[in-house]
């Protein structure tokens, strides 16, 4: 699932995600310890990608809630398997 073109920044906000489910950007913020402005940077590159989802955040209107795109998951589902199946030999 991790396109090689990624910057670092956006790796690490998709491991985040990956492992703790949907977040706000200031969630993401406080769980990556990187910069408000390298978040949304990594957010918006993720958006373009269709690698994440943005949705209303319904606890406050005014943030947003960001998560892995479902057209995402079996990809990442199924490298997950290759893995495991490598790893097995």
């Amino acid at each position: 699932m991790e396109d090689p073109d990624l910057p670092p920044s956006a790796k690490l906000v998709l491991k985040v995600l990956e492992y703790e489910g949907p977040l706000t950007q200031q969630e993401i913020t406080e769980e990556t310890r990187l910069p408000q402005r390298t978040v949304r940077d990594a957010l918006d590159r993720l958006l373009e990608e269709g690698i994440v989802t943005k949705e209303p955040y319904f606890r406050d209107a005014r943030q947003s809630q960001y998560a892995i795109a479902d057209a995402a998951l079996p990809e990442r589902d199924q490298s997950a398997s290759q893995e495991s199946d490598w790893a097995g030999r």
